[in-house]
Protein backbone atom coordinates (compact mmCIF):
# COMPACT_ATOMS: atom_id res chain seq x y z
CA UNK A 1 0.00 0.00 0.00
CA UNK A 2 1.38 3.38 -1.07
CA UNK A 3 -0.49 6.36 0.37
CA UNK A 4 0.00 9.80 -1.20
CA UNK A 5 -0.97 12.72 1.02
CA UNK A 6 -0.45 16.41 0.31
CA UNK A 7 -0.80 17.51 3.94
CA UNK A 8 2.62 17.01 5.56
CA UNK A 9 1.25 16.48 9.08
CA UNK A 10 -1.30 13.91 7.93
CA UNK A 11 1.32 12.06 5.87
CA UNK A 12 3.67 11.91 8.85
CA UNK A 13 1.01 10.74 11.30
CA UNK A 14 -0.80 8.14 9.18
CA UNK A 15 1.51 5.14 9.83
CA UNK A 16 1.27 5.52 13.61
CA UNK A 17 -2.50 6.03 13.40
CA UNK A 18 -2.80 2.70 11.59
CA UNK A 19 -0.43 0.82 13.91
CA UNK A 20 2.66 1.12 11.68
CA UNK A 21 1.74 -1.67 9.22
CA UNK A 22 4.84 -3.07 7.48
CA UNK A 23 3.21 -2.97 4.03
CA UNK A 24 2.45 0.78 4.12
CA UNK A 25 4.58 3.44 2.44
CA UNK A 26 3.44 7.02 2.98
CA UNK A 27 4.51 9.74 0.57
CA UNK A 28 4.15 13.45 1.18
CA UNK A 29 3.37 14.99 -2.21
CA UNK A 30 0.86 16.07 -4.85
CA UNK A 31 -0.85 13.19 -6.68
CA UNK A 32 -1.03 15.39 -9.78
CA UNK A 33 2.75 15.39 -10.17
CA UNK A 34 4.44 12.90 -7.81
CA UNK A 35 6.65 10.22 -9.41
CA UNK A 36 5.51 6.81 -8.18
CA UNK A 37 7.82 4.67 -10.31
CA UNK A 38 10.70 4.67 -7.78
CA UNK A 39 8.28 3.26 -5.19
CA UNK A 40 6.10 0.81 -7.14
CA UNK A 41 8.53 0.01 -9.97
CA UNK A 42 8.25 0.62 -13.73
CA UNK A 43 6.32 -2.56 -14.60
CA UNK A 44 4.51 -3.58 -11.41
CA UNK A 45 0.70 -3.82 -11.75
CA UNK A 46 -1.16 -1.53 -9.38
CA UNK A 47 -4.59 -0.12 -8.58
CA UNK A 48 -5.64 3.36 -7.50
CA UNK A 49 -8.21 3.91 -4.75
CA UNK A 50 -8.87 7.49 -3.74
CA UNK A 51 -11.26 10.04 -2.32
CA UNK A 52 -10.18 12.83 -4.65
CA UNK A 53 -10.33 16.51 -3.70
CA UNK A 54 -12.89 18.14 -5.96
CA UNK A 55 -10.53 20.86 -7.22
CA UNK A 56 -7.90 18.31 -8.32
CA UNK A 57 -10.03 15.35 -9.43
CA UNK A 58 -9.78 15.95 -13.18
CA UNK A 59 -6.00 16.40 -13.42
CA UNK A 60 -5.33 13.44 -11.11
CA UNK A 61 -7.61 11.13 -13.10
CA UNK A 62 -6.16 12.28 -16.42
CA UNK A 63 -2.62 11.90 -15.11
CA UNK A 64 -3.17 8.22 -14.26
CA UNK A 65 -5.15 7.51 -17.43
CA UNK A 66 -2.77 9.20 -19.86
CA UNK A 67 0.69 8.55 -18.43
CA UNK A 68 2.38 5.19 -18.35
CA UNK A 69 2.61 2.88 -16.66
CA UNK A 70 -1.09 3.11 -15.83
CA UNK A 71 -3.11 1.28 -13.18
CA UNK A 72 -5.24 -1.76 -13.90
CA UNK A 73 -8.22 -0.22 -12.13
CA UNK A 74 -9.15 3.06 -10.49
CA UNK A 75 -11.89 3.40 -7.86
CA UNK A 76 -12.39 7.07 -7.08
CA UNK A 77 -14.87 9.24 -5.25
CA UNK A 78 -15.58 12.53 -6.99
CA UNK A 79 -18.25 15.21 -7.08
CA UNK A 80 -21.47 13.82 -8.55
CA UNK A 81 -21.42 16.16 -11.54
CA UNK A 82 -17.90 15.02 -12.45
CA UNK A 83 -18.95 11.38 -12.19
CA UNK A 84 -21.95 12.01 -14.42
CA UNK A 85 -19.67 13.51 -17.04
CA UNK A 86 -17.30 10.54 -16.85
CA UNK A 87 -20.20 8.10 -17.30
CA UNK A 88 -22.12 10.13 -19.91
CA UNK A 89 -23.41 8.61 -23.14
CA UNK A 90 -23.78 10.40 -26.51
CA UNK A 91 -26.26 13.20 -25.98
CA UNK A 92 -24.53 14.41 -22.81
CA UNK A 93 -20.87 13.88 -23.67
CA UNK A 94 -18.09 16.32 -22.77
CA UNK A 95 -14.32 16.45 -23.18
CA UNK A 96 -14.02 14.57 -19.87
CA UNK A 97 -16.44 11.89 -21.13
CA UNK A 98 -14.37 11.32 -24.27
CA UNK A 99 -11.07 11.34 -22.37
CA UNK A 100 -12.26 8.93 -19.68
CA UNK A 101 -13.93 6.47 -22.05
CA UNK A 102 -11.03 6.54 -24.50
CA UNK A 103 -8.75 5.02 -21.86
CA UNK A 104 -11.15 3.16 -19.58
CA UNK A 105 -14.59 1.62 -19.11
CA UNK A 106 -16.28 3.63 -16.31
CA UNK A 107 -18.93 2.12 -14.04
CA UNK A 108 -21.15 3.72 -11.41
CA UNK A 109 -20.65 2.23 -7.93
CA UNK A 110 -22.71 4.34 -5.52
CA UNK A 111 -23.63 7.83 -4.41
CA UNK A 112 -22.36 9.18 -1.08
CA UNK A 113 -24.62 11.75 0.66
CA UNK A 114 -23.23 14.86 2.38
CA UNK A 115 -24.10 13.44 5.82
CA UNK A 116 -21.37 10.80 5.37
CA UNK A 117 -18.72 13.52 5.86
CA UNK A 118 -17.77 15.73 8.78
CA UNK A 119 -18.36 18.56 8.17
CA UNK A 120 -20.94 17.73 5.46
CA UNK A 121 -20.23 19.34 2.06
CA UNK A 122 -22.92 21.03 0.02
CA UNK A 123 -22.71 18.47 -2.78
CA UNK A 124 -23.31 14.74 -3.27
CA UNK A 125 -20.32 12.56 -4.08
CA UNK A 126 -20.19 9.51 -6.34
CA UNK A 127 -17.87 6.50 -6.40
CA UNK A 128 -16.83 5.44 -9.91
CA UNK A 129 -14.81 2.40 -10.98
CA UNK A 130 -12.57 2.76 -14.04
CA UNK A 131 -11.30 -0.44 -15.64
CA UNK A 132 -8.48 0.61 -17.94
CA UNK A 133 -8.68 -0.76 -21.47
CA UNK A 134 -5.98 -3.15 -22.68
CA UNK A 135 -6.03 -1.07 -25.88
CA UNK A 136 -7.48 2.39 -26.40
CA UNK A 137 -11.00 2.87 -27.72
CA UNK A 138 -9.46 4.09 -31.00
CA UNK A 139 -6.29 2.90 -32.71
CA UNK A 140 -4.14 6.03 -32.82
CA UNK A 141 -0.38 6.45 -33.07
CA UNK A 142 -0.59 9.54 -30.88
CA UNK A 143 -3.74 10.43 -28.89
CA UNK A 144 -2.70 14.08 -28.35
CA UNK A 145 -3.71 15.43 -31.81
CA UNK A 146 -7.00 13.56 -31.46
CA UNK A 147 -7.76 15.26 -28.16
CA UNK A 148 -6.73 18.61 -29.62
CA UNK A 149 -9.45 18.09 -32.24
CA UNK A 150 -12.00 17.07 -29.59
CA UNK A 151 -11.19 20.18 -27.54
CA UNK A 152 -11.65 22.24 -30.70
CA UNK A 153 -15.00 20.55 -31.28
CA UNK A 154 -16.18 21.59 -27.82
CA UNK A 155 -14.98 25.19 -28.29
CA UNK A 156 -18.64 26.31 -28.38
CA UNK A 157 -20.54 23.25 -27.10
CA UNK A 158 -24.01 24.77 -27.43
CA UNK A 159 -23.48 25.55 -31.11
CA UNK A 160 -23.87 23.16 -34.02
CA UNK A 161 -20.83 20.96 -34.49
CA UNK A 162 -19.76 22.55 -37.79
CA UNK A 163 -19.75 26.02 -36.19
CA UNK A 164 -18.09 24.93 -32.95
CA UNK A 165 -15.43 22.95 -34.80
CA UNK A 166 -14.87 25.84 -37.21
CA UNK A 167 -14.32 28.18 -34.26
CA UNK A 168 -12.03 25.76 -32.44
CA UNK A 169 -9.90 24.89 -35.46
CA UNK A 170 -9.87 28.38 -36.94
CA UNK A 171 -11.10 26.88 -40.23
CA UNK A 172 -13.77 28.21 -42.61
CA UNK A 173 -17.27 26.83 -41.84
CA UNK A 174 -17.63 25.61 -45.43
CA UNK A 175 -14.44 23.57 -45.18
CA UNK A 176 -15.54 22.03 -41.89
CA UNK A 177 -19.00 21.32 -43.30
CA UNK A 178 -17.50 19.44 -46.26
CA UNK A 179 -15.23 17.49 -43.90
CA UNK A 180 -18.19 16.38 -41.79
CA UNK A 181 -20.14 15.36 -44.89
CA UNK A 182 -17.18 13.27 -46.07
CA UNK A 183 -17.11 11.29 -42.79
CA UNK A 184 -20.92 10.98 -42.57
CA UNK A 185 -21.36 13.11 -39.45
CA UNK A 186 -24.26 15.59 -39.46
CA UNK A 187 -22.78 19.04 -38.92
CA UNK A 188 -26.01 20.37 -37.41
CA UNK A 189 -25.63 18.11 -34.36
CA UNK A 190 -24.16 19.42 -31.13
CA UNK A 191 -20.72 18.18 -30.00
CA UNK A 192 -22.23 16.44 -26.95
CA UNK A 193 -24.12 14.01 -29.22
CA UNK A 194 -21.06 12.44 -30.87
CA UNK A 195 -19.75 9.04 -29.83
CA UNK A 196 -16.02 8.33 -29.52
CA UNK A 197 -16.21 6.36 -32.78
CA UNK A 198 -17.69 9.40 -34.53
CA UNK A 199 -14.98 11.67 -33.12
CA UNK A 200 -12.50 9.15 -34.51
CA UNK A 201 -14.02 9.49 -37.98
CA UNK A 202 -13.88 13.28 -37.79
CA UNK A 203 -10.24 13.11 -36.70
CA UNK A 204 -9.31 10.70 -39.53
CA UNK A 205 -10.99 13.02 -42.05
CA UNK A 206 -9.19 16.07 -40.66
CA UNK A 207 -5.83 14.28 -40.75
CA UNK A 208 -6.39 13.16 -44.35
CA UNK A 209 -7.11 16.73 -45.40
CA UNK A 210 -4.06 17.98 -43.49
CA UNK A 211 -1.89 15.40 -45.25
CA UNK A 212 -3.20 16.48 -48.65
CA UNK A 213 -2.39 20.09 -47.80
CA UNK A 214 1.12 19.11 -46.69
CA UNK A 215 1.71 17.18 -49.91
CA UNK A 216 0.59 20.14 -52.00
CA UNK A 217 2.83 22.48 -50.04
CA UNK A 218 5.77 20.08 -50.45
Amino acid sequence: MVAVEMDEALAAGLPQLLGNPPNLTTLHGDARTIDLIPVIGPDAPFKVVANLPYYAANPIIRRFLESGPGPETMVVMVQQEVAQSMLAQPGKMSILSVATQFYAVPRFVCNVPPRAFRPPPKVTSTVVKLDLRSSHALELDDPQPFFALVRAGFAAPRKQLRNSLSQGLGAPPGQVGTLLEDVAVDGTRRPETLSIEEWGRVYDGWERRAQVDRNRAG
